[in-house]
């Protein structure tokens, strides 16, 4: 026997690598555990353990704060092992992949869309397990993010005397987001902009009967001069006619006087020897 022979490595059992992989996690060296659990389920794929590993590795990705890796560790488990008993605590971590991920009332609220849904699907496939129950809590809470994000824009539609929208918005909460502690705040907003509103119509509508009734004056004023500038060219047209008629007058009594002048010269002139 040689000393300086290289002796073979020993292989770990499914149990040693699931074993270490545990050890690891618990304290803390997430990314060294996954490599155990990675281990495992490239040497043991067939193994009762391999499926646990899958989820350990997961659970690696959620601990790391790699939200996304996360999610399709979790997703592919339950779809991989659909009737695994460990099936809703993944799809519990899978809405926490989003919901831990979600970004301020005045940011984009796809996230906390997507956490609802998750938690919303676990509820619904499994009433009864203890995963459901911490689900329900969740949904609460993105109920009272999602009333938080509405109120938020209906307040700066409130703010801008966008009053329609801010309405819209504000009663958006009322109706699907019921006791969530927005319940006194979101009345009374909803009652001041509805008074906001009316004063707004009525302000318009009486803007509305002014511009109609400066119109009407306008229309009024316009044809009222048109028949002034119609008396007055009649007024010029029969001035014109009695001057024209006038002048005829005095020519005709000029002929006339002139006519009778020439006569009295003619018969002046008759009577001279």
């Amino acid at each position: 026997m040689s000393f300086f022979t290289r002796s073979q490595p020993v292989r770990n059992t499914p149990e040693a690598l699931y074993s270490r992989g545990t050890s690891e996690y618990q304290n803390g060296n997430y990314k060294k555990a996954q490599s155990f659990y990675t281990r495992l389920k490239e040497e043991y794929p067939l193994h009762e353990l391999s499926v646990l590993a899958t989820l350990g590795i997961a659970d690696s990705y959620f601990s790391r704060k790699e939200y996304a890796d996360a999610q399709t560790a979790y997703r592919d488990f339950t779809t991989f092992y659909p009737t695994n008993e460990n099936v809703p605590y993944a799809l519990y971590q899978l809405g926490m992949c989003h919901f831990m991920e979600i970004e301020a009332v005045d940011r984009d609220q796809t996230e906390l869309i997507n956490a609802r849904r998750e938690f919303e699907k676990l509820v619904a496939r499994f009433p009864q397990s203890k995963f459901s129950i911490l689900a329900e809590k969740k949904i609460r809470e993105c109920k009272t993010k999602m009333a938080e994000h509405e109120f938020y824009i209906g307040n700066f539609y409130y703010k801008q005397k966008k009053y329609a929208a801010a309405l819209q918005r504000f009663e958006v909460i009322a109706r699907e987001y019921p006791g969530v502690g927005l319940d006194l705040k979101v009345e009374s907003y909803i009652e001041e902009t509805k008074k906001r509103l009316e004063a707004e119509e009525k302000s318009k509508q009486l803007k509305e009967e002014k511009a109609r009734a400066k119109a009407e004056a306008k229309e009024k004023a316009g044809a009222n001069a048109e028949v002034k500038v119609q008396d007055k060219a009649e007024a010029g047209e029969k001035e014109k006619v009695q001057t024209e008629g006038s002048e005829a007058k005095a020519k005709t009594e000029e002929a006339v006087t002139k006519s009778d002048a020439e006569i009295k010269d003619g018969s002046k002139e008759a009577a001279t020897p």
